[in-house]
């Protein structure tokens, strides 16, 4: 990196400070704390470590930069706006403030340079593994010398990362993976909202705990910038297991009043105090967001030498394909996310017998993951339950990266946060498995997966009390209805062959967020459809199964209670009852299509009932005032299936009863 006079770094690591504190003051909102008592590591690990190119904020051979503490964001605007990404002083002075781009958490999508949504603690920690795990499958693919074969990815974290319990599972399981390219720079101020960590935080050593799960760990002082730099480097040669250095600061450094106190954690310094901190730094009163001269100089130079290494980059790359053509072909997949045309077609060739839709699933599974290479996933410790392996594609395993299987273990959080890295740094399309009630313990990544509309796709199998002995806490009841109340999340509940490979076709064309598909582990009787299919009819969320001449209600149904209600709406027709039945797999999906299509499906004007083994409040806006819902409003019990459906009253007769009464009342 350039080399500079002392006075010369230190000024412009107070350009980072007084931006951050500048910033935070002129919105009254935000964090200005830990900014300015980061500002010495993260100024070492952007100019003389991290590879980032502004032109192309996304050139595959970049080192990746996570803030986990994203309450810090203006620590990364004002590093952005510095190294020359399209992050203007306008953007700085608009903070926090509607329709800016500089939003109060680092979102995804909204500027240049920033990989992740970040704000809920633990999940920036999280994703990073997700990155780190990534780069390393798709090298071990493409073999030595490959263009992503020495990408960083580094992070700093925070004392609230390492207290929320993603930490935990994501750290561990990086430590078991040994996964070298990860590098954690600990902001360890000692500072909380409540006030000093030692109140929450002083039962472990961070030191010995990280230690424990197989990581390198450094400490440095958060001053010392020469020794940042030397605990970088040796992180850096650490290539066969993941670090983290502790960088001991001081929150709200260079503020006379605040300074190491939970008082600049989390609100302005105030105009007075900022008046303060600037005669103490020596930095002008006037202007605000001051960047100096000599500073912008020192960054230009800091930029000539990035895109000299991206430069050389480019010609590696360059050589690399014309020497491995059949490997660019498939990094070139990779980076496309590759898909083929007609892939609904694809995954509906020669379907499987009607079963459990987890082992349609599977079927289609085994089919559709040779077509899609960029497609990896797997569950958490419940592969033979949930049938997510791809079957003959290797799994990963420390040191060996090949395989397309992941051994989550029984890490359901950081499991999705992992996949959500996978998902940011668009290289995958992850699948990950566990049952529909432990999709509680994965439900931060799943709506973050939504806001940051990634494409996740999700597994969740034993789907309603019918999984049957397990019992109440293993039965989920009130899952559809939460989940399907995250926005731009999709919630596909296929009820045969045809919906699930549909649902696996959605899954895999979806670019703009999270798919779930919701599975059974009960085998299902066939759908009998009078109206003749129109595959991608599916695609639209809802569409008719019958439509008898003379019907004078519509019955809606999804998943396992599709076949049911087909065989209520028999029993219902040998009493003069003729009604249609319509699946909606997908919620979502069909209240975004047209007006027509909706009614088409559920006519205006007709009553309407719906089954669904579930809490079922979403469904009333379907059946209105005047119609029924079938669902579930108390826990399952523990007892065979057949035992459930008819204490529960979802056998077909009783469905047919309901429906009768309520059609008379």
């Amino acid at each position: 990196m350039p080399n500079a006079r002392p006075e010369l770094v230190e000024k412009a690591v107070n350009t980072i400070r007084m931006l951050a504190a500048d910033g935070v003051q002129q919105a009254n909102s935000g964090h200005p704390g830990m900014p300015m008592g980061a500002a010495d590591m993260a100024f070492v690990l952007w100019t003389r470590h991290l590879r980032f190119d502004p032109a192309e904020p996304r050139w595959l051979g970049r080192d990746r930069f996570l803030l986990s503490a994203g309450h810090g964001s203006m620590l990364l605007y004002s590093l952005l706006h510095l190294a020359g990404f399209d992050c203007t002083l306008e953007d700085l002075k608009k903070f926090r403030q509607l329709h800016s781009r500089t939003p109060g958490h680092p979102e995804y999508g909204y500027l240049p340079g920033v990989e992740i949504t970040s704000g809920p603690l633990g999940q920036g920690f999280a994703n990073g593994v997700g990155f780190a795990l990534g780069h390393a499958m798709l090298s071990a693919k493409l073999g030595p010398g490959n263009p992503v074969a020495d990408a960083f990815v580094y992070a700093i974290v925070s004392d609230g990362d390492l207290m929320e319990g993603v930490s935990a599972e994501a750290a561990s399981f990086a430590g078991h993976h040994k996964l070298g390219r990860l590098v954690y720079l600990y902001d360890d101020n000692g500072i909380t909202i409540d006030g000093k960590t030692s109140i929450t935080f002083s039962g472990e050593d961070v030191t010995r705990r990280f230690e424990a799960y197989g990581w390198h760990v450094q400490s440095v002082d958060g001053r010392d910038r020469d020794g940042i730099d030397r605990a970088i480097q040796a992180a850096k040669a650490e290539l066969g297991r993941p670090s983290l250095i502790r960088v001991h600061t001081t929150i709200g450094y260079g503020s006379p009043g605040k300074a190491g106190k939970s008082s600049v954690h989390g609100a302005p310094l105030g105009e007075a105090e900022l008046e303060a901190t600037k005669k103490a730094l020596g930095w002008p009163l006037e202007p605000r967001f001051l960047v100096p001269d000599d500073v912008r100089a020192y960054w230009a130079e800091v930029r000539a030498e990035k895109a000299a290494q991206k430069q050389a980059w480019s010609a590696a790359e360059q050589a690399w394909r014309a020497a491995n053509p059949e490997q660019a072909a498939l990094l070139d997949a990779h980076v496309e996310r590759w898909v083929p045309e007609r892939i609904l077609d694809r995954a509906r060739a020669e379907l499987p017998a009607p079963d459990a839709t987890r082992k349609v699933s599977q079927a289609i599974l085994q089919k559709i993951a040779p077509l899609v290479p960029c497609l990896v996933g797997g569950s958490a410790d419940l592969a033979e339950s949930n049938l997510t392996e791809i079957k003959g594609a290797g799994s990963v395993a420390p040191g060996s990266f090949a395989g397309r299987n992941v051994h989550f273990g029984i890490r359901e959080h950081a499991m999705g946060a992992i996949a959500n890295g996978l998902a940011y740094d668009g290289l995958f399309v992850p699948f990950v498995g566990t049952f529909l009630q432990f999709a509680d313990y994965m439900r931060p990544p799943v709506r973050l997966a939504a806001l940051s509309k990634l494409q996740a796709i999700y597994v969740w199998t034993h789907d309603s009390i019918f999984l049957g002995e397990d019992g109440p806490t293993h039965q989920p009841v009130e899952h559809l209805t939460a989940l399907r109340a995250i926005p731009n999340l999709h919630v596909c509940r296929p009820a045969d062959p045809e919906e699930t490979a549909a649902a696996w076709a959605h899954a895999l064309q979806r670019r703009g967020g999270p798919t779930a598909l919701v599975l059974t582990r009960q085998k299902l009787a066939p759908v009998k459809r009078s109206v003749p299919l129109d595959p991608e009819a599916i695609l639209r969320g809802g569409y008719l199964v019958d439509a008898p001449a003379g019907a004078t209600f519509t019955l809606v149904a999804t998943g396992s209670e599709v076949p049911l209600a087909q065989a209520a709406l028999e029993a219902l027709a040998k009493q003069g009852l003729v009604g249609r039945l319509a699946s909606i797999p997908c919620l979502e999906c069909f209240l975004a299509q047209p007006q027509a299509w909706r009614d088409e499906v559920v006519p205006p004007g007709q009553r309407v009932a719906v089954v669904e083994a579930a809490r079922g409040t979403e469904w009333w806006q379907l059946a209105g005032r005047d119609g029924l819902v079938l669902g579930i409003e108390r826990f399952g019990s523990s007892a065979p299936e057949k035992a459930l459906a008819e204490d529960y009253g979802f056998t077909p007769a009783q469905v047919a009863e309901r429906v009768t009464r309520w059609l008379a009342g």
